[in-house]
């Protein structure tokens, strides 16, 4: 059976290599991607729609597929605060679940963060586990969660921090207690993103680094 795969975040480090998966996956024949500005990519299974995300709800008819792929993100510092940054993180990404849902798409597939809690100190990990809860209210037939810890791979915008701990993570979560926080690349979480998008049975389930990733 072949599938019609939805991406919002085709310009991101997890988002770009899902993109090339999704286009190189025998399964899927048609991947919509909604995005800013168009792709610098032209490919036959693919249809590149440039959207103002401040006004989702206009383009509710290019939420039709049978998966939504959700990579968007962004960071306090590009965003300019942590309010700006919530509009992306959760505000654009729950108004287009709620689009998918009601189109009928029966599998959603979300990348998260690993610490994601709606009693987290700390705004990022809060508002990740309020999308979270939001999202697993809507009428999808299948949830996919996944939550990756420090992501490595190449970026368009330099990021100092995750260098930084893509030097040092690998050291300290040797230790068992922190292995669950070890850096994975956008490739393997894509990879990953693919595969249970084709074979996840159960309606909820929650992808978590130390567990299901089998890194070594």
């Amino acid at each position: 059976m072949t599938k019609t795969a939805v991406l919002i975040g085709a310009t991101g480090l997890v988002g770009n290599e899902l993109l090339h998966k999704l286009l190189n996956s025998e399964h899927y024949t048609k991947v919509v991607t909604l995005s800013r500005r168009a792709l610098p990519i032209l490919h036959a299974k693919l249809v590149n729609h440039v959207i103002d995300f401040e006004k989702l709800t206009q383009y509710v008819e290019l939420f039709k597929g049978d998966v939504l792929f959700s990579c968007l993100g962004t960071t306090r510092k590009q965003a300019g605060s942590i309010q700006a940054q919530r509009k992306v993180d959760f505000d654009y990404q729950f108004i287009a679940a709620q689009l998918a849902a009601c189109n009928g798409v029966t599998h959603y597939c979300l990348v998260s963060s690993s610490g994601a809690n709606t009693h987290s100190n700390s705004p990022y990990l809060k508002m990740k586990g309020e999308l979270e809860q939001h999202i697993k209210a809507l009428a999808f037939d299948k949830v996919s969660i996944f939550q990756p810890s420090l992501l490595l791979g190449d970026r368009e915008q330099f990021r100092v921090a995750e260098k930084i701990g893509s030097i040092i993570f690998p050291v300290i979560t040797r230790l068992p207690f922190l292995k669950r926080y070890k850096p994975i690349t956008g490739e393997q979480v894509a990879q990953k993103m693919l595969s249970v998008s084709l074979e996840q049975q159960t309606k909820l389930f929650y992808y978590v680094l130390d567990e299901l990733f089998e890194l070594t």
